[in-house]
């Protein structure tokens, strides 16, 4: 265990503060001075690394595509439909690495000459993957090539419906195989278990894997002589939809997905998509975004038209060519959004009323809950309760649809494929962090039996060594917006890839209230008068908020959290975003 931060081995929270571990073969060259340096070192970055994750390019990380298993002939078949002119669906998942996807392809294949037809199966309706019905109706419209976006890797039976059609199939994935794979002309997925060099790449999200198939797509067309008179595509500006999908689909920031973000994140400045433009818009996002603004502002709205029943509305707005058209589905997808807010509340009440303590994994089912929003439930609860957590939405007729969110160390999509395996699952899948699966509800008593008695020990050791990691101290006067910049430049940051949080410190509270939805906001100053804002969100109820609002003015804090720059008043201020804080004496 890491050495402890000031000694703190109890916070107000009741955890450690430790300081975030550099592996032994770095420590002798770590560079003290040099904050950047510690970010990227502590995040695991190889000492031979530096450079190229200081500035992370599509260049300097992209893999020969040709690696996967499947890619070549995957290139060599669409290729095949673009010289013939080819009827082409892209049938994606209705989340938004799904839409960003399905997004993806369709452009590309619009800017080679071939305009693609989107297909999005209805969640309520259809539920999840392709389904026989789906491709087979396809085919029956004309489709001679089905390209499957962020699903299919489980699909046998629809897959077996098409084959029978007959029409051909790739798939596109990134969720976990089973030891047998279904039946497609070409299967695509870093997560195959019989894949070699490219089960490195297992962190990339579907969009991901998309972008490497349209290089290896205008590979094989370059390779043809296709652009001997036409204008190659330039695939880098699509990089705002790559990192759109791969941040909402909570992937980790390494490798090659570090620099899809960093360099999607300049595309998407520059406000080249039209319905990106009238989504920022939307979300009133005036300044440049971040890879924060696309998780919490962006990805929600994007989301929320599958999660509510409008399935297709996220690609026609990644793909429209009319500005009009964007601005309108943009305002549906905010209005939606809001609708999606008020749903997940109720059914959040609903579920942390059925939770029960002593369980490493938390399962909870309801009649009536609304099952576009019970994947953002089971997030809300794994973070209350710090362990994974299921929550199954049960229809009339005894069915159920589930999804799960895990913590790190416990791998919840192997679980689910196992449970399925073992006879308790209609159908189920995901990866390490999250899965979804269907259910009789008959058997749910059953399944979280199941999933208590295979992850217990796992949970057991993932929680016991939790604690709160710090990347450095600074004093009060030291947070700053010059602070937030020189922690910024190690970023882009998200899963895998923690954002700093610092700890700051001796602190007296002067100004402590609530504010907005159970926010709690503290005015906080050293003992050399320097003072900056810290807000605790959503913390009313909880010991931390408690803590804040109790506190004698004369005692002193030690506060961690996340520095950023607030730009709402006459002049950017830094202030400091609580995860923890301990008392100082």
């Amino acid at each position: 265990m890491n050495a402890p931060v000031l000694g703190i081995e109890r916070s107000i929270l009741g955890q450690p503060w430790r300081w975030r571990a550099l592996a032994a073969d770095q420590r002798e060259d770590f560079v003290p001075d040099d904050l950047v340096t510690q970010l990227l070192l502590a995040r695991g970055c190889p000492r031979d690394g530096l450079d190229l994750h200081r500035n992370p390019t599509i260049r300097g990380f992209m893999p020969d595509p040709s690696i996967f298993r499947d890619m070549d002939r995957a290139a060599a078949r669409l290729a095949d439909a673009v010289e013939g002119g080819e009827q082409v669906a892209i049938f994606g998942d209705y989340d938004v690495d799904g839409a960003t996807s399905a997004a993806l392809m369709i452009l590309l294949l619009r800017e080679l000459g071939l305009e693609a037809r989107p297909y999005i199966p209805d969640r309520l309706m259809e539920g999840y993957g392709p389904s026989g019905p789906a491709l087979v109706r396809l085919a029956g419209e004309g489709a001679t090539l089905i390209v499957t976006v962020d699903c299919g890797a489980q699909a046998f039976d629809a897959l077996e419906a098409a084959r029978a059609a007959p029409v051909d199939v790739i798939v596109v994935d990134h969720h976990q195989c089973a030891s047998t794979l279904p039946a497609a002309l070409a299967l695509v997925n870093p997560n195959r278990l019989d894949e070699g060099e490219g089960r490195a790449h297992g962190h990339l999200a579907a969009v991901g894997v998309a972008f490497l198939l349209g290089a290896a797509l205008l590979r094989e067309l370059r390779g043809r002589g296709w652009f001997a008179t036409r204008a190659e595509p330039r695939l880098m500006e699509l990089l705002d939809i790559v990192a759109l999908g791969t941040v909402a689909d909570v992937a980790q920031l390494r490798g090659l997905n570090r620099a899809f973000v960093a360099q999607g994140l300049k595309v998407m400045a520059a406000r080249r998509n039209i319905g990106l433009t009238a989504l920022m818009e939307a979300a009133r996002l005036t300044r440049a975004p971040t890879a924060t603004d696309l998780g919490f502002a962006l990805g929600p709205r994007v989301n929320a038209g599958g999660r509510v029943g409008r399935a297709d509305l996220g690609v026609r707005l990644l793909t429209t060519r009319d500005p009009i058209e964007a601005r309108e589905i943009a305002a549906e997808l905010d209005r939606l959004n809001e609708e999606r807010r008020a749903i997940e509340m109720a059914v959040q009440e609903a579920a942390e009323a059925l939770l029960s303590a002593g369980r490493a994994v938390t399962v909870v089912a309801g009649d009536g809950w609304h099952p576009g929003v019970i994947g953002i439930v089971a997030g809300r609860l794994k973070e209350k309760l710090g362990r994974p957590a299921i929550v199954i939405a049960l229809d009339e007729a005894g069915g159920g649809k589930g999804s799960g969110r895990s913590i790190t160390g416990v791998d919840l999509g192997q679980a689910v494929l196992a449970a399925k395996e073992a006879g308790l699952l209609v159908a189920g899948g995901g990866h390490a962090m999250a899965a979804g699966l269907t259910i009789d509800g008959g058997k749910v008593p059953a399944l979280a039996d199941f999933l208590e008695e295979r992850l217990a020990e796992k949970v057991t050791a993932a929680v016991a060594d939790r604690a709160l990691l710090v990347d450095s101290v600074h004093a009060p006067g030291g947070v700053t917006p010059e602070l937030v910049s020189a922690l910024d430049a190690g970023g882009p940051y998200g899963t895998g890839w923690p954002s700093p949080r610092v700890a700051v410190g001796r602190v007296r509270p002067v100004r402590v209230d609530v504010v907005g939805n159970g926010h709690v906001r503290a005015i906080v100053a050293g003992d050399d008068g320097r003072s900056f804002k810290a807000m605790a969100f959503r913390a009313a109820d909880t010991p931390l908020g408690q803590a804040l609002l109790g506190a004698d003015t004369h005692r002193r804090l030690w506060l961690a959290g996340r520095a950023k720059v607030d730009r709402w008043g006459q002049r950017p201020a830094a202030e400091l975003h609580l995860d923890d804080a301990a008392w100082a004496d």
